[in-house]
């Protein structure tokens, strides 16, 4: 086999890469594109060339033993964007990852290195490959020896070899000294003679072939400015030769034995390119465990199957709300086999495996749960949720099937909307092609769970989806089953009055308009407003006036139309949101079902959907009413609401352990009355209720980064004011202000940030040089912990109830949680045992350096029990 030596400049070719591509980061924050650029020419050099020999040379230091020949070489070199630092670590991690050799010489620049084994490799009449993005190194060409210089991408290459350079210059490699000696360097500031350009530079070289001849020929120099300058600049033209000269004898410890490629392994370049995040790179290695092809066991074969020891199982039914019933296949296996059946005739062996002890491992637990719940099945003993693990590793990160989680670990599989189309188009497909789909799932689910696993345990969070999202997913499959009541008539009389109300609106806007037009329409809006009623508008754009909610607030004082418009709005969206919108979704039973989505918010906070009972607007008692309608089962029983009590502000005092906040809640002091006295410095009896309102704004805002200008905003105080009372504040509660720069300090460090539960949140844009950019992550970083720690307390709280409950007489149910609140129907001679029990949980889901407090009400619907 012929021998081959590849060298690359590695600085180079870090800094081509880096400005080749845009910038890439992982879910860690950690920039990625130049070490991507560097993996691309990794790949496509062994691809290439298939080299025997292989090293990667770097820059040591700044200072280089030409500094004391010339002391601003290479000055004036702008800085190194911290972008690209960060990434050379993680260059030389990648080029080990290859089993590559890599050396740095102190007072040498990598282009020693490579001159002096470059002459080595000659000496050995070894094939000699140089890749750099510098033209210096093409001094070292010879019949063995050909640089690779790249252009703009690290892939698009110029060729370098004696032919090329005679070709190019008109002479050879061994006079690119004397050409950068005469016409400098300015991207290493060597300063040659100033007015000599390449062009001339190459003609006096044509003529008298070094720098040394050039300057003893210089009476024969034509042309005034050029004789002068090469008179008056000729030592510098000597020493910017010395400069350029590539050391060819660098005192390196390394040499040609040193750098033989061994035999490669993908172990290394698999965990780094999945820490880095270079999906392409893996899918490229065709890292995916293999989903062999099994026999699939049908329906009718399946009463006589022993499901002893089977662990995953996938079940779905194609549909966005799962509530519709439609051919539900199951899908079982052990790793070894698989079977699948159809949900129109489940065998009692399939049955009995469901609600058996044995272990199972799914996608999307609560799915599963509810599904086979309509089935009449209850499914037990359900061990490991990938759809759950997927999303605590990385909350991110939008989980929509089976194929999108495998295809985080490099498994490559069609996913539902490839199986089963989309929308209008959607459609089951033949008996075949369903149970292999179903079967594959079930497999991906088994390879998955085991390599989770030991993510989660790595991360310290195993425990946070065995103890509480994998519980909490049961829980809310139960509640999602059981729905709740809503009143059809209470919403259709709410439908008339609020027309009424909507109707008078819209004769008060066309009354102070002066004419009827259509309302809805933001260009006739703007028009009105801004032409006719002379409003002070924003800039015009080819739209038309913005006629945006924060537009409209900001004009409230100026014109009684704009309290008019807003109000009409609302209610507007109310009526055909919320009033006309949940009468759609009551089902059969008379109760909506809303679907809680586990897996979404960053932070850790539950949503819901189709229909989300998080938004309805209170705000108005228009919206407030809406809950009238939310009612409990069964008569004598009534609805429960369980709310905790400024908990964001007692999970804040308990992280950052401030002396005057935890003061204020262990002695049951108002927080903001509390906060008013030490911003205003006054006492108790002193804090009035403007006060106290500056001081709740500026509490609830505090922990989400507020601004001056937010915080003057919603005061409605001046800036300057509002930067004081911010500062006021963190002066009079200093662990706040230690917490708020030690967090940002963290989440630059980790690249995310935790709950007390330890849930992560990555935040890549925290280094970010855009200063909102950055400035919305340092708030994100700061909020996040709290939100989200207050979010696992109220989850605890519905796992332990759930658990606890279960060991009393109560017939209560859970029916909803509500951001801080959970909504139970309970019979009404329970009320006060239950609420008692509720308040216990609740109080002591987490144990924190302060209490937790929880405010309770009752009556016959949402809106009584508030």
């Amino acid at each position: 086999m012929t021998e081959k030596l590849i060298l690359i400049d590695g600085n180079s070719l870090a800094f081509r890469a880096f400005y080749a591509l845009p910038l890439l980061s992982n879910r860690a924050g950690i920039h990625t594109n130049a070490v991507y650029g560097f993996t691309l020419l990794l790949e496509k050099i062994l691809k290439d060339e298939a080299p025997t020999h292989f090293l990667v040379a770097f820059d040591a230091g700044k200072t280089t033993f030409r500094h004391s020949t010339y002391g601003d070489y290479k000055g004036g070199r702008q800085k190194t964007p911290p972008e690209l630092s960060e990434q050379f670590p993680l260059i030389r991690k990648l080029v080990d990852a290859y089993h590559i050799k890599h050396y740095e010489l102190e007072n040498y620049e990598a282009d020693d290195i490579i001159g002096t084994l470059a002459r080595e490799a000659t000496e050995k009449k070894m094939q000699t490959i140089i890749i750099t993005g510098d033209r210096d190194l093409t001094q070292l060409v010879n019949d063995s020896v050909s640089v690779y210089y790249t252009k703009k991408g690290v892939t698009d290459i110029d060729h370098y070899t004696p032919e090329f350079v005679h070709a190019q210059y008109g002479f050879g490699p061994d006079k690119i000294i004397d050409l950068k000696g005469l016409m400098g360097d300015k991207s290493d500031n060597i300063p040659g003679v100033p007015g000599i350009g390449e062009k001339t530079a190459v003609k006096l070289l044509l003529e008298y072939g070094t720098v040394e001849e050039v300057i003893s020929h210089l009476d024969e120099i034509k042309g005034k400015k050029l004789h002068e300058n090469l008179t008056t600049y000729q030592a510098d033209a000597l020493m910017s030769k010395q400069l350029a000269t590539i050391e060819v004898h660098a005192p390196i410890e390394i040499h040609l034995e040193d750098v033989k490629l061994s035999a490669e392994s993908n172990d290394d370049k698999i965990e780094l390119f999945k820490e880095l995040e270079f999906k392409q790179m893996l899918d490229q290695m065709d890292t995916a465990p293999v989903i062999e092809q099994k026999a699939l066991e049908l329906t009718d074969q399946f009463d006589a199957i022993d499901l002893t020891g089977a662990t995953s199982l996938f079940i779905d039914c194609f549909k966005d709300n799962y509530l519709v019933n439609e051919i539900l296949p199951i899908a079982v296996t052990d790793g070894e086999k698989i079977f699948v059946t159809s949900s129109d005739e489940l065998p009692d062996a399939l049955v009995a495996y469901l609600e058996g002890p044995d272990q199972k491992n799914v996608f999307d637990a609560k799915k599963t749960a509810v599904l086979l719940k309509r089935l009449g099945v209850n499914v037990q003993n359900i061990h490991f949720d990938v759809m759950l693990a997927s999303y605590l590793l990385d909350p991110s990160k939008t989980i929509v099937d089976v194929a999108e989680t495998a295809a985080l670990h490099g498994m490559v599989m069609p996913n539902n909307e490839q199986i089963f189309g989309k929308g209008a188009k959607m459609a089951i497909p033949d008996r075949k092609t369903l149970f292999d789909y179903f079967g594959r799932q079930a497999m991906t689910i088994h390879q998955l769970t085991d390599i989770m696993k030991k993510e989660l345990e790595n991360n310290e969070q195993l425990k946070l989806h065995d103890e509480l999202e994998l519980p909490l997913s049961l829980v809310l499959a139960e509640m999602e089953y059981r729905g709740i009541t809503v009143d059809r008539q209470a919403l259709i009389d709410m439908q008339g009055e609020l027309k009424a109300r909507i109707d008078e609106l819209m004769n008060r806007i066309y009354e102070l308009a002066g004419h009827e037009f259509n309302i809805n329409s933001p260009k006739q809006l703007g028009v009105i407003l801004f032409e006719e009623l002379g409003l002070p508008a924003a800039k015009k754009t080819k739209t038309g006036y913005s006629t945006a909610v924060d537009v409209l607030e900001g004009l409230r004082t100026k014109h009684d139309i704009i309290p008019a418009i807003l109000d009409y709005r609302q209610l507007a969206k109310l009526q055909s949101t919320y009033v006309e919108g949940l009468q759609k979704m009551i089902a059969e039973d008379g109760k909506i079902h809303t679907r809680f989505n586990q897996v979404l918010a960053q932070t850790g906070r539950l949503s819901s959907v189709e229909p989300n009972l998080q938004n309805i607007p209170i705000r108005l008692e228009e919206g407030r009413k809406i809950r009238k309608a939310f009612t409990a089962s069964k008569p004598g029983w009534v609805i429960f609401a369980a709310d905790y009590s400024q908990i964001e502000l007692r999970v804040l005092a308990h992280i950052t352990e401030d002396k005057s906040m935890m003061e204020a809640f262990n002695h049951g002091i108002d927080i903001h009355t509390k906060t008013a006295m030490e911003v205003f410095d006054v006492e108790k009896d002193e804090v009035d209720a403007d006060m106290r309102r500056q001081a709740k704004a500026v509490n609830f805002g505090i922990v989400y980064g507020i601004s001056d200008y937010g915080l003057s905003q919603s005061l409605g105080i001046s800036r300057p004011a509002a930067a004081r009372f911010i500062d006021n504040y963190l002066t009079s509660f200093p662990n706040v202000k230690q917490y708020m720069d030690d967090i940002i300090l963290e989440a630059k460090r980790d690249g995310y940030v935790s709950t007390l539960l330890n849930r992560r949140r990555y935040i890549p844009d925290i280094n970010a040089r855009n200063f909102n950019t950055r400035g919305f992550a340092e708030r994100t970083a700061m909020n996040t912990p709290i939100q989200g720690s207050a979010a696992d307390i109220i989850k605890l709280a519905m796992v332990n109830y759930a658990r606890e409950v279960k060991n009393t007489d109560f017939k209560a149910e859970l029916l909803l949680q509500v951001h801080d609140e959970l909504i139970f129907e309970v019979p009404e001679e329970e009320i006060e045992a239950f609420s008692l029990f509720v308040k216990d949980i609740m109080e002591h889901a987490l144990e924190l350096n302060v209490p937790l407090l929880v405010e309770s009400n009752y009556g016959q619907s949402w809106y009584e029990a508030k």
